[in-house]
């Protein structure tokens, strides 16, 4: 027997599953990523880690944010992708214009390309469904 119906427009189901699976990894990811960088060689590339450590940070908000219903974690979600996807736009095109800022990459350097651009197009994907009506089910949910 199965557990209990999920919520009409649930962001922890369906579509939103694999897009709440994806930002773990990444939270995962950037967190260790950043805190290794930052705790051993933060002279080398300060703005790159740093960087990375914003990322990691909007990553986690948008992780707990998607994971929960009401229209209050719905608004922080899209504002916290909002924030993600000008990050990696800002980001990217910075690291492409003057390379030399950036000794060592972000995730965000080059629009996410060390990442498969995942970072360019979770952010897109991610607004698309709280956008889309079943998404913005959930945020209307109590």
């Amino acid at each position: 027997m199965r557990g209990p119906a999920a919520h009409p427009g649930d962001r922890r189901h369906g579509p939103g599953r694999v897009i709440l699976a994806l930002y773990l990894v990444f939270v995962i990811g950037t967190v260790s990523r950043s805190a290794a960088q930052i705790s051993t060689r933060w002279e080398q590339a300060p703005l790159a880690y740093g960087l990375s450590a914003l990322a990691a940070l909007v990553y986690v908000v948008a992780l707990v944010s998607l994971s929960l219903r009401g229209r209050a974690a719905w608004w922080v979600s899209v504002v916290a992708l909002s924030v993600e996807l000008v990050g990696v736009l800002a980001v990217g095109t910075w690291s492409v214009l003057a390379p030399q800022m950036f000794p060592d990459a972000t995730v965000w350097s080059t629009y996410g390309r060390g990442y498969l651009f995942i970072p360019l197009v979770l952010p897109v994907v991610g607004l698309w469904w709280l956008l889309s009506p079943r998404g913005a089910r959930a945020g209307s949910a109590a």
